[in-house]
């Protein structure tokens, strides 16, 4: 209790925790903007209560009183090391897999974790190693991706995109692919089967798993693919 009554500890916490949650609104902020699913309030609820946690396992180990009789040690760190391996459940939850082992929420996992690790840093005093390293974060995301999104290599410049489409000629199936190649877009994958509907002529489903360097937008490679006459239905999804 001797920490509790030590008043003059209170101005230095309080500090702590409305620079970790400062910094935590850095990062929900950017998260908020590009509507992903963990934003604002988690990064907040995450990156504050970790700097607590942190503060209380460092104090808490200075609290416990000296004896003679058995030697008492206590790592200052213990809850933080918790935090740090206990956070991974949100993580998990931010991951999605889409169709074709394509995978979206590693960004946002990571920016949690992130988000504990501001909290575990500034709880232990390493305020300026902390926003630090929310801007250099902030800078790969924010500048540094998007320059290469637009004049790195092609690899990094193509989009995935997927696409269904139903035809009716299966000898247009090399022209359609060469048609996809012709408008910058190179097939990984593709998958074919036949599709026998009642009363109706065999029909062949393409499904193709692609990356998308076209400069036309979605909206109109769609509308130009659906008038190819031998094409009967297209599903076209293009990841920004």
């Amino acid at each position: 209790m001797d920490w509790v009554a030590n008043s003059s500890m209170y101005p230095e916490v309080l500090i702590k925790i409305a620079l970790a949650l400062a910094l935590s609104l850095v990062i929900g902020v950017e998260r908020e903007i590009k509507k992903k699913p963990i934003g604002l309030k988690t990064s907040a609820v995450i990156s504050t209560f970790s700097c607590l946690l942190t503060i209380v396992s460092m104090e808490a180990a200075y609290l416990v009183p000296s004896r003679t009789d058995i030697n008492v040690t206590m790592d200052p760190l213990r809850l933080a090391a918790q935090i740090v391996s206990g956070i991974g459940f949100l993580g998990a939850g931010a991951i999605l897999r889409r169709g074709n082992d394509s995978i979206t929420g590693l960004t946002t996992a990571a920016m949690i974790w992130g988000a504990a690790s501001i909290g575990i840093a500034v709880g232990a005093g390493f305020y300026i190693e902390a926003a630090f390293a929310v801007l250099s974060v902030l800078f790969v995301i924010e500048v540094i991706a998007p320059l290469l999104g637009k004049f790195g290599p092609k690899r990094i410049r193509s989009r995935e995109a997927l696409c269904i489409i139903v035809i009716s000629d299966k000898s247009k199936i090399d022209e359609l692919i060469q048609l996809l190649k012709d408008e910058n877009m190179t097939v990984e994958s593709l998958r074919i089967r036949q599709v026998k509907r009642e009363g109706q002529e065999l029909t062949h489903k393409l499904d193709f798993r692609m990356n998308a360097l076209s400069k036309k937008s979605t909206p109109q490679l769609y509308s130009e693919l659906s008038e190819l006459p031998f094409i009967e239905s297209i599903e076209l999804e293009i990841y920004s």
